[in-house]
């Protein structure tokens, strides 16, 4: 589904076909979820292809590591010209990209002194499709503020998101949206969270969401439009 025999990655410092890549399976992240990873899409564009927000989401990547406490010696635009490349390599342009860094063998519960960078790509569609989602309220509560740093895009936290995903798809649902710890809207397992009223657009203020650079970029549209945008706790 995501890769054949012929697809390209970029791993450990070198371009490799994805089914002769190598990892250990001592590795901290396998047994702790301990790593931290963006998601970004590319798109065919009069120019090109363009990924969305390149620098946006490596900083992010790279503020994630320096969080939970992740060696991050890599240079983001060096990163972005790979991503770029893999993309070539893959004859994508309407693409789905996952750099992920990850943390070589460590159990002792203890932060991480070195780790290695992957950058895969792959054809992606929309996520939920073109019909609107039928949402179910879960039962799981958005990770706690005061037990991990929820700003941080922490590969771990997402067994959270596939908890509530699956609880709503069983029950008959398309998606779930996740409230916080206090009962307030947080966000979706896998996206930020939206309404619009009488012509003002209103979206969970931070604290308890992963701010997500689409949700910014909504909001400098709203900004550049002159459309009013409210954060706050919603019930």
């Amino acid at each position: 589904m995501y890769y054949n025999e012929d697809t390209i990655i970029y791993h450990n410092g070198e371009f490799v076909k994805a089914i002769d890549a190598k990892a250990d399976v001592y590795d901290t992240s396998l047994h702790y979820g301990y790593a931290v990873f963006e998601g970004i899409r590319s798109y065919s564009t009069i120019n090109g292809v363009k990924i969305f927000k390149a620098k946006e989401h490596f900083e992010r990547m790279q503020f994630s590591a320096k969080a939970v406490g992740i060696p991050y010696p890599y240079k983001n635009e060096e990163l972005i010209v790979i991503s770029y490349e893999v993309l070539k390599r893959n004859n994508l342009e309407d693409g789905y990209l996952r750099p992920i860094v990850t943390c070589p063998p460590n159990m002792s519960l203890t932060g991480a002194t070195s780790s290695q960078i992957t950058i895969a790509a792959w054809p992606w569609g929309k996520l939920l499709g073109e019909k609107l989602v039928r949402l179910k309220t879960s039962s799981y509560r958005r990770i706690s503020p005061l037990s991990f740093v929820v700003e941080a895009k922490v590969s771990g936290h997402y067994v959270n998101s596939i908890l509530a995903s699956k609880e709503a798809r069983d029950s008959g649902y398309d998606e779930a949206l996740l409230l916080d710890i206090n009962g307030f809207v947080a966000e979706g397992p896998g996206a930020n969270f939206f309404y619009e009223k009488d012509n003002v657009l209103f979206t969970p203020q931070c604290g308890s969401i992963l701010p997500g650079i689409t949700r910014a970029t909504v909001l400098e549209i709203c900004k550049a439009l002159d459309i009013e945008v409210v954060e706050k706790q919603i019930t």
